[in-house]
């Protein structure tokens, strides 16, 4: 457990201050494969956490019409404002909230880093609230740590316990190595594809 309060003071700090360590300034490789797999330019796609936006900078020039940001830093929320929205039009959605709060359904969430930035203590709410606002047979697909880490954020975990978390919400269509990772992360990572079981 972390004794940092690891709340929206704390991450606006973290942006307004440069300390995005995380941030791989494009969008991830295992991301980019699997968005480029998505036939439906339509869906209502979420990215949970989004800080910086690069998964959703290339929904959009994609031709995505339908992307939902979430994030409680008003910092990150702020840059992605004026670097996205000027090209995006109604195509994006920003929302400066706790994810927690968030209720609106979609048909896909994609992670990247976020799961890991919250307390473990969240992660059974993490995985209910997922189920609540997906709707049934929506998926939930991206990136997940297996690996350990001193302190945190990030917080590590293994498959093992994904497996356990999320199956008793969700059918396990892909949890598997990923092949792809960018090379400080190769080896560390798993691709996954829950698909959401019915309310």
């Amino acid at each position: 457990m972390t004794q940092q309060k690891l709340d929206a003071e704390y991450w606006n700090e973290r942006y307004l201050s440069g300390r995005t360590g995380w941030d791989m300034q494009h969008v991830s490789p295992p991301l980019k494969a699997y968005i480029d797999q998505l036939a439906d330019k339509n869906i209502r796609i979420l990215v949970p956490g989004c800080g910086n936006a690069h998964e959703a900078a290339y929904l959009l020039s994609a031709g995505f019409a339908n992307v939902t940001l979430i994030d409680f830093a008003p910092a990150a929320l702020e840059a992605v404002r004026k670097k996205l929205l000027p090209v995006a039009g109604t195509s994006l959605h920003l929302i400066c909230e706790n994810f927690f709060d968030v209720h609106s359904t979609f048909d896909l969430v994609l992670e990247q880093t976020f799961f890991c930035a919250i307390d473990p203590s969240l992660r059974p709410a993490y995985v209910q609230h997922m189920h609540s606002i997906l709707v049934p047979g929506g998926r939930f697909a991206g990136l997940l740590f297996n690996r350990d880490f001193e302190g945190g954020p990030p917080f590590g975990g293994t498959a093992a316990e994904y497996k356990f978390l999320f199956e008793p919400f969700f059918h396990i269509r892909l949890m598997e190595p990923c092949y792809n990772s960018v090379p400080p992360r190769m080896g560390h990572e798993v691709f996954v594809i829950f698909e959401n079981k019915m309310h």
